[in-house]
């Protein structure tokens, strides 16, 4: 599929923004006042500007909210109601840690799992997609997931978790991208059964369905050289778990000194989720390609 700007920012700075809602109704950090206030305001950028981002490729952006009405069968609907009611709950929250120098537990728990419930949404949208193997399948949700809280540990200065948990996602990230690659083979999807005429024998087309490029060729077509996709891979590894690792680890003198690493393993990790977000959508291998030899 060709990966949409607006949807490679909405995928990585909503799951940054909430996996950082996260640990702020969790107490990490357990910050008040004008501090809180910084947090909240870093964390309600990401995930709301995020959200907005995903509006753009809608062909009536004014008409989003309808999508809130099918929270009983569609993935996108439960999606932004989890949004919704987490970004109302962690509101309140917010407001007593900033205003009220409290934490209201209960309340900062539950925006806590409906933060973390609006991320697993974000990746059931992909994962139930039969048609495309490689997002078939339950790595998908364990990558969104662990990309949220990886990248929510750092903003959120989890000193602690924070390693552990890149760790982990890195991990994650190099078992999608082993499985991935095989999904479409393993689907068992081919010509011969997209056409039921495969017990015949090998199918193989005669000539292209189209002498030019179409709509399906344009949005659900987009085949990344085996060459290319390794070094993307890499820098994304590298950028997104790798670099900000060693930055957290590394024994720093000095308030500013720590606080500068942080940054810049707050920005590296950003940058290499970016990447690893741009072939998560360029290496989707619509069986739609089948048709047009592309797969």
């Amino acid at each position: 599929m060709h990966p949409a700007p607006s949807v490679i920012l909405f995928t990585t700075f909503s799951g940054l923004g909430f996996g950082l809602l996260v640990f702020l109704g969790l107490g990490l950090p357990a910050v008040t006042g004008t501090v809180a206030f910084v947090f909240y305001a870093i964390a309600y950028a990401l995930a709301v500007g995020g959200l907005l981002a995903s509006t753009f490729h809608l062909g009536r952006p004014e008409r989003a909210w309808r999508a809130l009405t099918q929270w009983k069968t569609s993935w996108l609907s439960r999606e932004g109601v989890c949004a919704v009611a987490a970004l109302i709950v962690m509101a309140l929250y917010a407001f007593g840690a900033v205003f009220l120098d409290s934490h209201w537990t209960l309340l900062g728990w539950t925006g806590a799992g409906l933060s973390l419930a609006t991320v697993y949404t974000t990746s059931m949208i992909y994962t139930q997609l039969k048609t495309i193997p490689r997002w078939n399948m339950e790595l998908t949700p364990a990558v969104f997931l662990s990309f949220s809280l990886a990248g929510g540990a750092l903003l959120a200065g989890a000193e602690d978790l924070a390693p552990w948990l890149l760790a982990i996602a890195g991990a994650v990230q190099l078992a999608y991208w082993a499985k991935g690659d095989r999904a479409l083979e393993n689907s068992g999807t081919n010509l011969g059964t997209a056409t039921g005429l495969g017990n015949r024998g090998t199918v193989r087309a005669f000539e292209p369905p189209h002498t030019g490029t179409n709509y399906l060729l344009r949005e659900f077509v987009h085949v990344v050289g085996r060459k290319h996709a390794q070094k993307l891979r890499i820098i994304a590894f590298v950028l997104g778990f790798a670099l900000p690792l060693l930055l957290i680890l590394t024994p720093v003198q000095g308030f500013a000194v720590k606080h500068l690493f942080a940054a810049l393993a707050v920005l590296s990790h950003l940058a290499g989720v970016a990447v690893s977000r741009w072939l998560f959508f360029a290496q989707a291998e619509h069986v739609v390609g089948l048709y047009y030899g592309k797969r």
